[in-house]
């Protein structure tokens, strides 16, 4: 007999009373005994595929999580579910699918759950999107779920320097200027990513691992081990133990993931100069959990929190540096002991923040984290702007940059290819402002990252002299001034759309504005000439989500989300 009352539980539906005998035959042609088919069925979800190094270690960390839940009296039940990585789509029409996918990973974790009637959830992800997919998906279903990360990759080593994907990004830049040799560039290529692993820098998939921690809904220290090390799979065994002590508490991601959870997860991005992209996934994830937490509420903890974590691209350090000197904990600890976290917040261990890292000291023979006391800077390594060019707002990443006020000339482009062309052929000017629209969640569809273009601009050596503005995104490995996420979009008819070449754009990180100095006439008679845009995809995956996809400032969220539930899965 299992010791879990299976007849409150949403397998209920599949393995108990004779009416389910058909259901349960399926389960013996997979070999499950009867006593495994009468414990709790736990879905063990991975983003595992062959597209990138991001994911491809997944599949033997879910093999470690299946030995946890066995050991727990659960029986586990792997599947999986896409990803687009963003290293392999990034710089052409497939970055469109990116943003897309995040989406598509939380609908078909929801529906393979939902069909199967699964009774909890553990989640591994590895690349930017699939883990505010799956931590979508968790607080949909709102079952005892754990997430965990599957680990970075080992830095590369190229000439005696550390160096990431975004070093070789950067190199195309300084190639296309003749700085760079086409052996030069190959041999970094070669060598810029020597293991399995998401991308090691400060970049989106790191930042959203670090969200994992501090939101609560993982293992305290889980994010930080690199994906080849066999400490992963010791923490994957425990994420599969954990998710069995919270289906005995009826611990579940919404009293986990609550207003203040979400705060300290944005305050946990400002302070380690994370992705701008973390601006768009929080206020989608507290969205699945009924919560109002919008960019300008992230936006307004990013402005009181000290950067205080030197990771890259701002920085010096990736992340198995920080997992070398006590990883996520230590930074959360810091972080506490300055009165910047909220240390009652509930998570996975059934423990408080404050509880799980009572035990953590400060290693004060590093600089990779510094205190809050001395921060690197005063405020967040990520800055919120406003004004009339972005009335819904606007994300740029300030980490490690000297110049935080810019203004310049308007140099147009209605695609990112465009943009890239322009910078490949060099033709922009000190004091250009690149202003690159119909890339946002509706016009691109999709959203796109534009790194391609902001690496190359940093590896002409110019990017301190031009800014770039767009209704994209941007990735978590680009520098220099470039702002995302400005809303409305151009597709919208946002005020990016009216803008024209020679426009005088001035954008403040210190004060946070961001505004054109047209006048309210001239701006009227442009509104008037202006025609909405069509674009090439009008079937398909693509189509279906821009038809339903909403405005980067709400998370570019598809559907309704908890606030219009009549009922929660797991409740079923």
């Amino acid at each position: 007999m299992s010791a879990f009352d299976k007849s409150k539980m949403p397998s209920r539906h599949v393995t108990l009373g004779p009416e389910r005998a058909p259901h349960r035959s399926y389960y013996y042609a997979m070999g499950l005994t009867e006593e495994e088919i009468n414990q709790p069925l736990i879905g063990v979800a991975t983003a595992w595929n062959e597209a990138a190094p991001c994911n491809i270690a997944l599949s033997r960390q879910a093999q470690a999580v299946k030995k946890g839940v066995k050991a727990e009296k659960g029986t586990p039940r792997e599947f999986t579910t896409i990803t687009v990585t963003d290293g392999i789509a990034m710089g052409h029409a497939g970055m469109k699918a990116s943003l897309v996918s995040r989406d598509v990973i939380a609908d078909s974790v929801e529906l393979t759950m939902r069909g199967h009637c699964y009774d909890g959830l553990v989640a591994l992800a590895g690349c930017d999107k699939s883990l505010p997919g799956m931590m979508m998906a968790m607080a949909r279903l709102n079952v005892p779920s754990v997430f965990m990360y599957g680990g970075s990759i080992l830095p590369g080593r190229f000439r005696g320097q550390d160096v990431t994907v975004q070093s070789v990004f950067e190199a195309v830049g300084a190639h296309s200027a003749g700085n760079m040799s086409d052996e030069d560039l190959h041999e970094l290529e070669c060598v810029a990513c020597p293991s399995a692993g998401a991308c090691g820098g400060q970049f989106t998939a790191n930042t959203m691992a670090c969200v994992s921690e501090a939101i609560g809904i993982a293992l305290p220290g889980s994010a930080g081990a690199p994906a080849p090390y066999e400490t992963r799979d010791e923490y994957a065994v425990a994420s599969g133990e954990a998710v069995m002590n919270l289906l005995k508490l009826n611990l579940r991601p919404r009293d986990i993931m609550t207003r203040k959870a979400f705060e300290n997860a944005a305050t946990v991005v400002a302070a380690s100069g994370g992705s701008t992209n973390a601006g768009l996934h929080l206020p989608a994830m507290a969205h699945e959990c009924g919560i109002e937490f919008d960019l300008h509420d992230v936006a307004e903890i990013f402005k009181r929190t000290p950067y205080i974590a030197d990771l890259k691209p701002g920085g010096k350090y990736v992340a198995k540096d920080m997992f070398e000197i006590g990883g996520v904990p230590v930074l959360m600890k810091t972080l506490l002991d300055g009165g910047f976290l909220h240390g009652d917040c509930i998570t996975v261990t059934g423990k408080t923040i404050a509880e799980n890292l009572a035990g953590v000291t400060f290693p004060t023979d590093q600089d990779v984290i510094y205190p809050t006391s001395n921060p690197i800077t005063k405020t967040g390594g990520v800055v919120g702007l406003r004004g009339n060019l972005a009335p819904e707002g606007a994300i740029v990443k300030v980490a490690g940059m000297q110049t935080l006020k810019f203004r310049g000339t308007a140099i147009c482009f209605d695609c990112e290819e465009d943009a890239f062309a322009a910078v490949e052929k060099r033709q922009y000017k000190a004091g250009d402002v690149f202003v690159i629209r119909y890339e946002g969640p509706k016009g691109g569809p999709g959203m796109r990252e534009m790194l391609s273009t902001t690496a190359a601009l940093y590896g002409q050596g110019l990017s301190d002299q031009v800014a770039l503005i767009t209704d994209g995104r941007f990735s978590g490995a680009t520098r220099g001034f470039c702002v995302g996420h400005v809303g409305p979009e151009a597709a919208v008819g946002g005020p990016i759309a009216l803008l024209k070449d020679g426009d005088v754009i001035e954008i403040d990180a210190v004060n946070g504005t961001i505004n054109h100095e047209l006048g309210d006439a001239e701006v009227e008679v442009r509104r008037k000439a202006w025609k909405p845009r069509g674009h090439d995809f009008n079937s398909g995956a693509i189509w279906k989500y821009a038809q339903t996809v909403g405005s980067a400032e709400k998370g570019a969220v598809t559907h309704p989300g908890a606030k219009a539930e009549t009922h929660v899965y797991a409740d079923l």
